[in-house]
Parts: structure tokens; C-alpha cells; sequence
């Protein structure tokens, strides 16, 4: 790859001494996450595939390893003006719980759409917390707005040696879980995880003298490294909606980027709906609940992006997930694994055409979970009424048969979109 753009040459990336502080620093603060293999993953990638559980970690993600050792290496000075970060939710956890471990001050501002449980937790862990913008950069202007007024130290989410060190210690502790560890895969935001990760697990690998391949994952909608990576230098990109909210990140960190373009061996992209069909298998496979962001290294491998040839780690990075977007997470999987549907069907409006309906339906092996019957709609005819169905199938096939048998009945229905 090219070379980066000159803000960042002279930033250092960790060492492996660093990464060796930083377990140390963390050693009794952190939980040491379990690592599970997955059976189903294993048998679609033809290889073993394990799954790293940081959806357990203390705060509900990997981010309390960063945070914990960025604060904890603040000089008494520092620590007694207090600090200030901005955050969609995990970083915001993460400083909130350290510097409370630590005896500091901790101011966040998070944007007004943040998720209830990471807001509600936040505050719980004891930081003052301060809502405010539609998206996290405003969040981000106001958190370097206060640490210029009050001398609070600003906590940067990934673009910082410290931060990016504590997230590497992840990498250290999977090569110590699985010595004959050949490929990990993990999400990317800014970028902190995965620069900490490959950094450390590439240095150590050298070290013992083999190879171990770091696969990036972006979401679609939000996905700055591609463009970076062929640029040359990061590039701050037009984002789209994502439910992997964690790591919407307009632009690479410089630091990040400069580690990435170096030591990670490729950078992918899922879609929206690659990612709600990972957190079912999640949830329904390996019993985990996740977040999305949390979620795309699975969705990775199942959107069969992830080649490997030999024990594969994909890093469950998060599982801080609002129930409620779990709800509608949940039924959007449904609906793109071909299990789930809802359909729209004009009927002539006499007596036993819905029993006909279910009748066929019935025949067809569908299970009716919802009905709407009524004769107000745009475009029906006096003598029509639309019944609109949500149905439980069991995959594309059966999905396509059950259409297929209204069809040949003579009816017309259409898939709604959900």
C-alpha cells in the first residue's frame, strides 16, 4: 500500500514492551474472556472457528482495556483536572468505569440518540454526563471545546498509543488461547482495536518466527477504510444509517490508519443485512447476545468473505444492545435468512376467501403469526379487501414455495418490505 499522509508519520505504534505493560497494567481489572469455538462457523469455513466473547468483558466491551490503561498512565496533574471523552456508548463506559477505578473526574458527551442502556450505565458508572448533536462528531467538537475551557484531558476512542496498547493486550491474550491461531477477524470503526491487535499479534508472531494473517470488517454504510487504504492517507467519508452504530466512523484515526495500512492483511465490507443474519446466528447458535458492531466479523465469515487455513478468532467486540433494537434486529434476520415475511394480498370481498387463504397456507407448511384484514387501502376496489399476512417460513425454498402456492390459486400476493 502507499504511503501515509505526513500527520501521521511521526506517530510510533506500540511495541511489544507496551503491549506487555499494558496486560500487566490490566492484569485483575479486565475479565479474561472466554474464547468458544462454533461448531456451525467451523463447519461452514472448513476449518476451527472460535468465537472471543468481549461481549462479557467488564462494561460489555473490549473498550475498558484501552481506557483503563490510557488513564491509568496520566500524571497526578492530569488526573487532577479530570478528564473528557465523547462517545456513542462503549468508550463512554469504558473511561466512565476506569476513571472512577482511579479516582478522577470523568466528563462525557454523548449524542441525544444514544442508546438507553449505554447512557443509563454511563451514568451509573458515576461520569457526568452531557447530551447533545445528532451524530457523535458533534459529541466530539463539545468534548474538545471543554477540555480547552476546564483543562480536562481529552480521551481520544482509538487515535492514541496508550489507547491503542490497552486494546493490543486482546491480541496477546487470544495468541496465548489458541497457540496455533492462524487468522482473526474484527470489526473496524476508527480503527483502535484492530491497530492494537495487529499490531501486537503480527510483532509477537515475528518473534516466534511464523505468520498470522488480521482480516478488518467494516459495515457498508460506513466504511472509511477502503477509501483510505486507496488513497493513501485517511479520507473522511459520507456515511449512511447503520445498526452497527459503533463503529459508524466518518474517518480513520491517523495513528490507526498507519498501523492498519501496514500490518492488516485486508479490510471487507457487509451489508445490513449480512449483519442482522450474524446476530441471529448469534443468538440462536452460540446462545450470545451481541451488538451489531459486535457482530461483523460473523457476518464476515457467513457472507463467505473470510478465507483461512488454519483456527480462525472472530472478536465479538461488544454486547451493548437496546433491547428494543434487538427486537427489530431480530425480525430483519428473520426476514433476510428467508424465515420470516410479510405479505399483502388483494382478495375479492366474499365470504371465505380468508379461510381459503389460510387453508392454503395451512397446506403449504407456513405459520401465520399476525393477520390484517380490511378494505381501506389506496387503489382497491369497492368489491376488494387486502389481507395482509405475516408469516413464519422455514428458509428461501419454503419461502418461494409458499408465494408459489397462492400463485397457482390465483391470488396475487406481495412481500412487504420490512
Amino acid at each position: 500500500m502507499s504511503t501515509t499522509s505526513p500527520a501521521a508519520r511521526h506517530l510510533a505504534a506500540p511495541t511489544l514492551a507496551d503491549f506487555a505493560d499494558a496486560a500487566a497494567t490490566l492484569d485483575g481489572v479486565i475479565t479474561h474472556t472466554p474464547l468458544d469455538e462454533s461448531l456451525h462457523l467451523s463447519e461452514l469455513m472448513g476449518v476451527p472457528v472460535h468465537l472471543k466473547l468481549e461481549n462479557l468483558q467488564r462494561t460489555g466491551s473490549f473498550k475498558i482495556r484501552g481506557a483503563t490503561y490510557r488513564l491509568s498512565r496520566l500524571t497526578e496533574k492530569e488526573r487532577a483536572r479530570g478528564v473528557v471523552a465523547a462517545s456513542a456508548g462503549n468508550h463512554a463506559q469504558g473511561v466512565a468505569l476506569a476513571a472512577k477505578s482511579l479516582g478522577i473526574s470523568a466528563t462525557i458527551f454523548m449524542p441525544l440518540g444514544v442508546p438507553v442502556p449505554k447512557l443509563l450505565a454511563t451514568r451509573g458508572y458515576g461520569a457526568d454526563v452531557v447530551l447533545e448533536g445528532a451524530t457523535v462528531e458533534t459529541p466530539l467538537r463539545l468534548a474538545a471545546e471543554f477540555a480547552e475551557r476546564t483543562g480536562a484531558v481529552f480521551i481520544h476512542p482509538f487515535d492514541h498509543p496508550d489507547v491503542i496498547a490497552g486494546q493490543g493486550t486482546l491480541g496477546l491474550e487470544l495468541m496465548d488461547e489458541l497457540p496455533d491461531l492462524d487468522t482473526i477477524v474484527l470489526g473496524i470503526g476508527g480503527g483502535g482495536l484492530i491497530a492494537g491487535v495487529a499490531a501486537a499479534v503480527k510483532a509477537r508472531a515475528a518473534a516466534e518466527g511464523r505468520t498470522l494473517r488480521v482480516i478488518g470488517v467494516q459495515a457498508e454504510n460506513s466504511a472509511a477504510y477502503p477509501q483510505s487504504l486507496a488513497a493513501g492517507h485517511p479520507v473522511e467519508v459520507a456515511t449512511r444509517p447503520t445498526i452497527a452504530d459503533g463503529i459508524a466512523v466518518a474517518r480513520p484515526g491517523d495513528l490507526p490508519f498507519a498501523i492498519i495500512r501496514d500490518l492488516v492483511d485486508d479490510v471487507v465490507t457487509v451489508t445490513e443485512d449480512d449483519i442482522a443474519r450474524a446476530l441471529l446466528v448469534l443468538l440462536e447458535r452460540a446462545k450470545q447476545v451481541v451488538e451489531p458492531a459486535g457482530a461483523v466479523g460473523v457476518a464476515a465469515i457467513l457472507a463467505g468473505k473470510v478465507q483461512a487455513a488454519g483456527p480462525v478468532v472472530s472478536v465479538l467486540s461488544g454486547g451493548n444492545i437496546d433491547p428494543l433494537l434487538l427486537q427489530r434486529v431480530v425480525a430483519h434476520g428473520l426476514s433476510a435468512s428467508g424465515r420470516y415475511m410479510t405479505l399483502q394480498i388483494p382478495l375479492p370481498d366474499r365470504p371465505g376467501q380468508l379461510a381459503r387463504v389460510s387453508e392454503l397456507l395451512a397446506q403449504a407448511g407456513a405459520n401465520v403469526i399476525e393477520v390484517l384484514h380490511t378494505r381501506h387501502g389506496q387503489g382497491l376496489q369497492i368489491s376488494e379487501v387486502i389481507l395482509q399476512l405475516s408469516v413464519e417460513t422455514r428458509g428461501e425454498e419454503h419461502r418461494a414455495h409458499v408465494i408459489s402456492v397462492l400463485e397457482q390459486a390465483g391470488y396475487l400476493p406481495t412481500v412487504m418490505p420490512d
